[in-house]
């Protein structure tokens, strides 16, 4: 039997040999690309890498044909970004990106109109305070008229949540996405604090109805299983739920909401902080019509569908790992019409600029039946 030493000795050597047969590799890269750039030919040739990945995988035994076919594939993609710099190839996403940047404004504006859902004392109105020095609000019943607002240039921009981080992302921004043209240009992470509000002098023992948003009542769900008894009703948003409250004749009806919600329908704070989990922060996204990438945009958003296949997941994984870039967030919607299928949307952290960041964009193509660029951005905190 071999000794450890001198088995890891000779995979040393062996280790060493595959680098310098990499670096030997991607210099003929160099070679290909001073050809194409000469005879006007494309960088990707999918029959080729095709061909090239059945050929590792029959070359190997069974058992090894996975890891050959995964290593010939990073092999060809890193040779294909390789000649894509020298040939300064860039994707019509990254065109895009490149002229933001170059007319990058000196600074988030610090007033503008803004559409958010819901009425005053919303949480997505506190997060427009919370990014915008003076903001005038246009209210929309719903999140689709938010996005329209944007789109047809009433407002210059829109605030939508987009994930709480005891209740999960908010599908329904998720899904009206795909649908409507805009880009992101900053986000918020907002601290909730959720409050049972009453008209005055309305007791705990009297209520026997509490409204809410959807969210909001799953992120005090705990506080409401000791409230036996009552009977939940789910609003447009918080501050509807007071809203309905304050307009209510009845006596028995509570809502909760933000603590802005209290002076402004005339409430009482019946009790403070009833949310389950003292550590609940809901993320929002400021979307606007035009791409524009303000200063020290740092996050990309981007939605993504992969083709139906073993492994297209973990291609588009490979490349932020292969760029040094760090996947902040990973959701995933049905396709409609299309049966266990999903549309990808990922949050990364890299700088715009960064040419890491450049490079991946260029690149997504090859590895994605659909890549949608949402927008470079900062984050409020």
């Amino acid at each position: 039997m071999p000794d450890l030493a001198e088995c890891r000795a000779r995979i040393d050597r062996i280790d060493t040999q595959i680098r310098e047969l990499f670096l030997e590799r991607m210099d003929v890269s160099a070679d290909v690309a001073a050809y194409k750039r000469a005879h006007g030919k494309a960088v990707l040739d999918r029959s080729r890498e095709r061909a090239n990945i059945e050929r590792a995988a029959d070359s190997v035994p069974p058992e090894l044909s996975s890891y050959a076919t995964v290593i010939q594939t990073v092999l060809m993609e890193a040779s294909r970004d390789a000649q894509r710099q020298l040939l300064e190839h860039r994707s019509a996403d990254t065109e895009r990106i490149m002229e933001a940047l170059a007319h990058q404004p000196a600074y988030f504006p610090l007033q503008a109109r803004v559409a958010c859902q819901g009425v005053e004392g919303a949480y997505q109105q506190i997060a427009a305070d919370r990014m915008f020095r003076r903001v005038e609000i246009e209210f929309h019943d719903s999140f689709s008229g938010v996005f329209k607002a944007v789109e047809s240039g009433s407002c210059q921009f829109g605030i939508l949540p987009l994930e709480n981080s005891t209740a999960g992302s908010v599908n329904r921004v998720y899904d009206l996405m795909r649908s409507h043209d805009f880009h992101i240009v900053r986000s918020c992470r907002l601290k909730i604090d959720h409050n049972l509000l009453v008209q005055p002098g309305v007791t705990k023992d009297q209520i026997s109805i509490v409204y809410s948003h959807e969210q909001a009542i799953q992120q005090c769900a705990d506080f409401l299983s000791k409230m036996p008894g009552i009977r939940v009703h789910i609003c447009e948003n918080t501050a509807k739920a007071a809203e309905r409250v304050a307009n209510s004749e009845r006596s028995d009806v509570a809502a909760i909401a933000s603590r802005d919600c209290a002076p402004l329908y005339g409430l009482e704070i019946l009790e403070h902080s009833v949310q389950d989990q003292s550590n609940n922060y809901t993320r929002f996204a400021c979307i606007a019509k035009d791409l524009t990438i303000y200063p020290g945009a740092d996050r990309t958003s981007l939605m993504v569908v992969l083709n139906h296949e073993p492994g297209a997941l973990y291609k588009v994984l490979a490349k932020f790992y292969a760029l040094d870039i760090n996947l902040i967030k990973l959701e995933s919607r049905p396709i409609p019409d299309r049966d266990f299928e999903f549309r990808f949307y990922f949050d990364i952290e890299c700088p715009a600029a960064a040419p890491q960041f450049l490079s991946l964009m260029d690149s997504l193509a090859d590895v994605c039946e659909e890549c949608r660029y949402l927008g470079s951005y900062s984050e409020v905190i």
